[in-house]
């Protein structure tokens, strides 16, 4: 059930509405929203999704590995640290049922690429109650997706599951838990920051800001609504030039070498937002050069990029090597020198 992260839904996408219809028939890819299931299968699939959030509120990994689907639960060590590293934010919450979604992929076979379009769509576009999901290797089958609200005094948090159709049983697929809000901020409030920096001329700030904006009503990384392409067309005009994007690396000087930029963007550690570089190196089996090289990179991405002090508790440099493995320093930003 491998998920493919959807860039943007938006009008440049979509021209009318019927093409989008005319395209889901024949691809045999159809999607009902709540309001469009009928009312004994909306409840099965709300109820199930209910079930799962409740296993992982308690870190009952074993019932949720049991009722996972097959090709899942041979291999569940990446959903039970999902269900670990999102627990804490899930004990004591009330949880409702935000949205629901139905995906019938009516393939003879796996389908390398299955969109599906749920509700209605206008000439621009997704509206209010749309929204588009994007597979790689989906297998064929009836697919539940359920999306709820936990709120707790740890704040609001997103669940989400999704669920594949076997026999009359809605089997565990797989699980996304995600930040509604970081220390107490929304999607709004990093929306107005990120255009308070572009006004200041922070155009980094601004462009980090806007994709934490962006991630905050992002309940799943290959799921667009009209409020994620409304953010992605802002955000496009905000891009630095000067930052790693679409496989592109960019050169930093530190410490007397010049070091490859993979990637920079903000991440949620702990209670804090913190900025995160990826570079690649060839030091990582050696702890001691590749921390000192992680050093040098902070220090000199943040002389590169001073209005970043005030917008990031710290800086975590990742090297990284070939095979992907990595070595990691967090470094406060108040340590910066």
């Amino acid at each position: 059930m491998n998920a493919t992260p959807l860039r943007h839904h938006g009008s440049s996408l979509l021209v009318v509405t019927i093409l989008i219809l005319v395209t889901s028939a024949v691809s045999g890819q159809t999607c009902q929203t709540s309001a469009d299931m009928e009312a004994v299968v909306r409840t099965a699939i709300t109820n199930a999704g209910q079930r799962y959030f409740d296993m992982a509120a308690k870190g009952d990994v074993s019932s949720l590995k049991q009722d996972a689907v097959p090709s899942v639960a041979s291999n569940f060590s990446e959903m039970e640290q999902r269900v670990k590293d999102g627990q804490a934010s899930l004990v004591g919450a009330q949880a409702t049922v935000k949205n629901a979604f139905l995906l019938d992929n009516d393939q003879s076979a796996p389908d390398a690429h299955a969109e599906f379009y749920c509700g209605v769509f206008g000439k621009n576009g997704q509206t209010a109650d749309s929204a588009a999901f994007s597979f790689a290797s989906l297998p064929p089958g009836k697919y539940g997706v359920v999306l709820l609200d936990a709120n707790s005094s740890n704040g609001r948090t997103i669940f989400s599951v999704v669920m594949q159709q076997i026999g009359s049983d809605w089997k565990f697929g797989n699980v996304y838990i995600t930040q509604a809000q970081i220390s107490g901020h929304d999607s709004d409030w990093f929306l107005n920051r990120a255009r308070q920096y572009k006004a200041k001329g922070q155009s980094h700030n601004a462009w980090f800001y806007c994709r934490v904006a962006r991630s905050l009503i992002s309940p799943l990384p290959f799921m667009s609504t009209l409020a994620t392409d409304k953010l992605y067309d802002e955000s496009q005009s905000l891009q630095p030039a000067d930052l790693p994007a679409g496989g592109k690396t960019v050169d930093l000087a530190a410490g007397g070498s010049t070091f490859k930029l993979t990637g920079v963007f903000p991440q949620v550690v702990g209670n804090d937002l913190d900025l995160i570089v990826r570079y690649q190196s060839t030091n990582v089996s050696n702890p001691n050069l590749a921390y000192q090289d992680n050093l040098n990179v902070i220090k000199a991405l943040v002389t590169k990029y001073p209005e970043v002090r005030d917008a990031f508790a710290a800086v975590v440099a990742r090297a990284v090597d070939t095979t992907g493995r990595d070595y990691g320093t967090l470094l406060a930003m108040k340590d910066v020198k």
